[in-house]
Parts: C-alpha cells; sequence; structure tokens
C-alpha cells in the first residue's frame, strides 16, 4: 500500500483550472481498483492519496500521469508501507509482514 502526498509548487488558480482533469485522472484510478481513498488536505497546500499497486514502479508511473504532474503544479511525496492491520472494509487490503 502506498500513500500519495501531494504538495502544490504552483498557485491554488492554476491548480483549480487543472482540478476537473485531476478528478477524470482520480476516477480512472478508482475505477481499475488503484486508489481507495483520497481527499484534500488542510489548510488547501495540497492533498492525500492511498493506493495500492504491485510495486513502487507501477505507483510512479500512476503518479506521472497525474494532469497535476505533467503541468508541473505539484510534487508527490510517494511513502511505501505495510498494512498488518486495518478495519473490516479494508481486510482485502491486509499485509503480512515478511518472515
Amino acid at each position: 500500500m502506498f500513500v500519495l502526498e501531494l504538495s502544490y509548487t504552483a498557485p491554488l488558480e492554476r491548480v483549480d483550472a487543472l482540478l476537473s482533469d485531476h478528478v477524470d485522472w482520480l476516477n480512472t484510478h478508482y475505477a481499475s481498483g488503484t486508489f481507495i481513498a483520497s481527499g484534500r488536505k488542510e489548510p488547501r497546500d495540497g492533498g492525500v492519496i492511498l493506493a495500492v499497486g504491485a510495486d513502487r514502479a507501477a505507483i510512479e508511473e500512476v503518479v506521472a500521469s497525474d494532469p497535476f504532474v505533467t503541468a508541473e503544479v505539484c510534487a508527490y511525496r510517494i511513502t511505501e508501507f505495510l498494512a498488518t492491520k486495518t478495519s473490516p472494509e479494508l481486510a482485502a487490503y491486509r499485509q503480512e509482514l515478511p518472515a
């Protein structure tokens, strides 16, 4: 599992101009099962996405296709973690620690 933290690098006017394209991109990755939660940070200086993927390279490829990235209005910090404990609703994403 991955935590994708977006930090805006451009004024909100530029971010907002791309918001519809970004939401379409989000919807594509929700439909594929890659994204399981997302939202704006408060204060509004970026956002957070919870994602699942085969490996970091696959997630980096997804991130690179974000319209916010291609327009250079945000930077991503990608943190991989092992979800060893989850709510019952997220049990399908639960992972075991490596031996």
